[in-house]
């Protein structure tokens, strides 16, 4: 129903703007003929006037001859004018309400899209917010109607409900850092920063992570100065590291590796984990995706598939390219480049040490 409502909105929308755009198109085409009309006509009182004063002053017998009558060809010529003019405007209405409605369709798209787009992202945060609430209130309902439910049975149930109540506060930071970083002015903070320090800062987020899962982080970085937001480049370095250490096995190890990449740097994070299917590489940066039960069924906690789109939206802000490729069973590589050469920038800032 609300799909239907909002194609209606849209439709209506569409021949709004269509009539707009004719209506401006038809009114300059009336001006314009309008004002040919009145120069045309003009031209051709004027000239037929004339031919009549030269024919007269060279042959005086056909001045009182009734057959020469200037007046009659001028309104002909006009007549004729005039219906020139109104078959152009019909030829012009024509072709613009063709025109105008094409236009008015390629204008309207792109707010449509992003309409759906938010009624989407809307469905899935309400879908996403809805589960650990409904987790919350079932586990409590269930320990108060139980009377004779023991101290650790409480105590497990608040448990249970601290870590839902994580899982929302980790839902909302994600959701106001995505907003935050669509709608602020992060390319304000851009600065000449080292791809070696960004990359060791992201690492040693993780450290600890690494050691509690016995995974082993694997560097080989070559430093190259990189234009950007420090902050941001290394959240983002963090959450596909988090990414790769989530499904690697207890043992392996993950490598992040940097090197020069015609005049940028590239960073490559390399997993030898699950892998991830063919048909969702192309979906794993949308918002609340989340790859199939297999590859997750041995994560104890899922997410909820806003890191990669974030992680993909700090890549387009610095206007670089994130390719992943994997194979089911054996691994996952993902690369980061950054085409910008620091060194055609000025001015520049300091190296962020």
């Amino acid at each position: 129903m609300q799909k239907k409502v909002s194609s209606i909105m849209f439709r209506s929308a569409t021949f709004k703007l269509t009539a707009s755009y004719l209506a401006l198109t038809m009114t300059i085409s009336l001006m314009f003929s309008i004002v040919v009309y009145r120069l045309a006509a003009s031209d051709i009182a004027r000239g037929i006037h004339l031919q009549s004063q030269r024919i007269y002053n060279q042959f005086p017998v056909f001045r009182d001859n009734p057959i020469l009558r200037p007046d009659k060809d001028i309104d002909s010529g006009i007549h004729a004018l005039l219906l020139r003019l109104v078959l152009f405007n019909l030829v012009v209405l024509m072709l613009a309400g063709i025109v105008s409605y094409l236009l008015a369709k390629i204008t309207l798209r792109p707010i449509e899209e992003a309409h759906e787009q938010q009624k989407r992202f809307t469905a899935d945060v309400s879908h996403e917010l809805r589960t650990p609430l409904t987790a919350l209130r079932m586990e409590s309902e269930v320990a108060l109607l139980s009377d004779e439910a023991s101290k650790k049975e409480l105590r497990d149930t608040l448990v249970s409900n601290l870590e839902e109540v994580s899982k929302l506060e980790n839902l909302i930071n994600n959701l106001l850092r995505l907003t935050k970083l669509e709608v602020s002015e992060l390319r304000q903070n851009f600065e000449t920063i080292s791809s070696e320090k960004v990359a060791l800062d992201a690492r040693g987020q993780l450290t600890n992570l690494a050691s509690n899962r016995k995974i082993k982080i694997e560097t080989n970085l070559v430093d190259k100065r990189m234009y950007g937001d420090f902050p941001s480049i290394s959240q983002m370095l963090v959450i596909l590291l988090d990414n790769a250490l989530k499904y690697s096995s207890s043992g392996s190890s993950v490598s992040l590796t940097t090197h020069a990449k015609h005049q940028g740097v590239v960073f490559i994070i390399e997993d030898n984990g699950v892998g991830i299917p063919k048909d969702s590489l192309d979906h794993i940066f949308d918002r609340f995706y989340r790859a199939n039960s297999s590859r997750t069924k041995s994560i104890d906690n899922e997410g909820h598939g806003l890191g990669l789109s974030i992680a993909k939206t700090i890549a387009d802000i610095h206007q670089a390219v994130i390719t992943v490729s994997s194979q089911v069973g054996k691994g996952t590589k993902v690369e980061v480049y950054f085409p910008v050469d620091p060194s055609d920038l000025t001015p520049q800032k300091p190296v962020n040490k």
